[in-house]
């Protein structure tokens, strides 16, 4: 079945543009004015992405992205997000409350449709056989895209999992920014800030608690995990 894109917008016109190049390229879509019609078609069907503007009628996209993000069921869903705002710090708070990427308007529809490809592209778990443990409290598992400290289940969301996952595939090799961006969007990282894999690490960090120690900041290469 063909994957299921939310959008939500107020502006009837941002819609239907949207609507029509989504489905153009082959996903299934429904259309949301507001927030609060969105949360009651969630017990509907779950989409597999969002995507979200941030000036609503009803709530404010930021909290709509907070509230989705802080529930279990809706976590790993990704959002973009879809704002007439180009200051740096909106797209960065976006990304701070675990937003997957963000669109400004206006927008060209067809890199709008790249970059939900590329979105849902890092969203595929590859397929692994062993869980990866480092030191005595993080415990990784890839096969069911699960994250555990000193036991606890954390719950991070997909592009966090996949810089975790990258850097722990080798133990203290250092990756720049530029190939976690290629890992994360492959050809499309141009459209991405390089701030962004800071944005995300630094998410990453605050929710692994005392297992944050493992990832380290090489100051002006990049990042690496280890022991």
């Amino acid at each position: 079945m063909n994957k299921l894109i939310a959008i939500i917008d107020d502006e009837p016109d941002i819609l239907e543009l949207v609507s029509i190049n989504l489905k153009k390229a082959s996903y299934r879509v429904k259309e949301f004015p507001d927030s609060e019609s969105f949360f009651r078609s969630l017990a509907a069907e779950t989409p597999d992405l969002i995507i979200l503007d941030l000036m609503l009628p009803d709530m404010d996209g930021f909290e709509v992205c907070k509230f989705l993000k802080s529930q279990y069921k809706y976590t790993s869903i990704p959002i973009i997000m879809l704002t007439a705002r180009a200051e740096e710090t909106e797209k960065v708070l976006g990304l701070e409350l675990g937003a997957d990427d963000y669109v400004t308007k206006p927008f060209s529809p067809r890199e709008l449709v790249a970059r939900v490809k590329a979105v849902l592209r890092r969203n595929i778990p590859k397929e692994e056989t062993k869980r990866i443990k480092i030191g005595d409290i993080l415990v990784l598992d890839p096969e069911k895209y699960e994250v555990e400290v000193e036991g606890k289940r954390i719950e991070l969301t997909s592009t966090e999992f996949k810089i975790l996952q990258l850097l722990s595939s080798k133990k203290g090799w250092v990756f720049s920014r530029e190939q976690i961006l290629t890992y994360l969007w492959g050809d499309d990282k141009k459209m991405v800030l390089d701030r962004t894999v800071d944005v995300h690490i630094k998410h990453l960090r605050e929710k692994l608690g005392k297992a944050a120690i493992f990832i380290k900041n090489i100051r002006g290469v990049g990042y690496k995990l280890e022991e």
